[in-house]
């Protein structure tokens, strides 16, 4: 026997109709604060723009039915209450920070479709049988303080207040200083670390490009891809570039090109899911007569499989020393940042391709490129995510856009896995 929305397959078409108009109307009403003048959206952990978001969610959500509640970090949570209190939770949402000059679904998304799923939860059914929350994190891009996953990764115990011991923003302003202007810190509110959460499940926008390229509606995340940062210095000679023949110089520049070229194309020969990049570039002195001293830069490689990504980034140190050595240059590299692949649970993965299967939805396993807060679940308990389209690919810009239909479709699969959890407690 069907159930939930299956139940009432006639009502499908409806139910998207109203999802289609109201999560417009939510993102919209969002993202009418904290605009920025250049048509984007900026909202920085522990703005002024930030705290007055997170409030008026607060009062959003009391409007819906949800009870309400901060964390001693300023995570936000609105709860639909379980018949067994016994029973832990099953939370749904995402972030409401943005970096600089950021889109209006990025974050946004995961925390409209909760709040909509929740609110036709109530309506039709009532009072499920495990608590359902809806969650918005303070924080997960790091795009005010050297931190990323502030919000989920305090809620599972992987960030804690040593780690923002002495932290500043680019202005000087200390993390713990900023947190406690906004009236959060340790002892503010209940405590952030939390153990009775049962399954998290993220709904996003892609921030890519396959959904659209292939004409599908959704993308259920098999795994959340391992990132490495490294970064290399290059010494050479700065000398005269009028007066040095080529022959002579010990160009930094010149071995980096070397290097640049030689990573792509190993990553193209390897392929998919593997990418990297090498997102800054700093070359001393940096003047149009001198031939380059000395070059900084940066490495970016991400991969599904951990093993694979750990040889990808042992050839690159082995490859870029022998370049360097051939043409008589000094290297240093070092690891700066770490995170494993994180698999999404199975169980949920298969509840989800079995609802889009059911609903005639065209979906794909897929792997996400980027971090999200699914991962910092993903490490201590069941985690699940899922994308809709992001128009030609494109993210944190103001130019962020998803069909309204797309959004829509999201919201149905997410309020379908919830009744499942919530109400029939499948997979849990």
């Amino acid at each position: 026997m069907e159930r939930g929305i299956l139940s009432h397959p006639q009502e499908k078409e409806k139910l998207l109709a109203y999802f289609e108009t109201n999560v417009i109307q939510v993102l919209d009403w969002l993202a009418s604060y904290s605009p920025d003048e250049n048509g984007g959206i900026t909202r920085l952990l522990y703005s002024d723009g930030w705290l007055e978001t997170q409030r008026a969610l607060a009062q959003k959500m009391t409007g819906f039915g949800l009870e309400t509640e901060f964390d001693s970090v300023g995570n936000l949570f609105g709860k639909l209450q379980g018949e067994n209190t016994a029973f832990p939770s099953v939370l749904t949402g995402s972030h409401i920070d943005t970096v600089v000059q950021g889109g209006k679904y990025d974050g946004a998304y995961g925390i409209a479709a909760g709040l909509l799923a929740l609110d036709y939860l109530q309506r039709q059914y009532g009072r499920p049988k495990r608590t359902l929350e809806l969650v918005s994190f303070c924080e997960e891009e790091g795009s005010r303080f050297p931190l990323a996953y502030w919000g989920s990764g305090s809620i599972t115990g992987q960030r804690t207040f040593e780690q923002i011991s002495g932290l500043q923003d680019p202005q000087g302003v200390l993390f713990a200083d900023a947190m406690q202007r906004c009236g959060f810190g340790e002892g503010t509110h209940r405590d952030s670390r939390r153990t009775d959460i049962a399954a998290f499940v993220e709904v996003h926008i892609e921030q890519g490009a396959v959904l659209e390229t292939e004409g599908l509606a959704i993308g259920v995340v098999d795994t959340i891809v391992g990132q490495r940062r490294l970064e290399f210095e290059v010494t050479g000679e700065s000398n005269h570039a009028g007066t040095t023949p080529m022959h002579m110089r010990k160009d930094a520049l010149d071995g980096v090109s070397a290097m640049i070229q030689a990573m792509r194309l190993e990553a193209v020969r390897l392929g998919a899911p593997l990418v990297a990049t090498v997102g800054r570039l700093q070359t001393y002195p940096n003047v149009p007569n001198v031939v380059p001293g000395k070059v900084v830069f940066t490495v970016d490689a991400r991969h599904s499989d951990e093993g694979e990504l750990e040889r990808f980034c042992d050839w690159v140190m082995r490859a870029f020393t022998r370049l360097a050595e051939d043409r008589q240059l000094d290297i240093r590299g070092s690891e700066w940042f770490r995170e494993k692949p994180v698999p999404m649970n199975d169980t949920l993965k298969r509840q989800m391709d079995d609802i889009c299967g059911r609903l005639g939805i065209a979906s794909k396993r897929m792997v996400s490129g980027a971090g999200h807060d699914a991962q910092m679940f993903g490490h201590t308990g069941k985690a699940a995510m899922l994308f809709v389209p992001s128009r030609r690919g494109i993210s944190h810009s103001p130019d962020e856009f998803t069909e309204p239909r797309e959004l829509a479709v999201g919201v149905l699969v997410l309020t379908e896995l919830l009744y499942r959890l919530g109400y029939e407690e499948e997979g849990l």
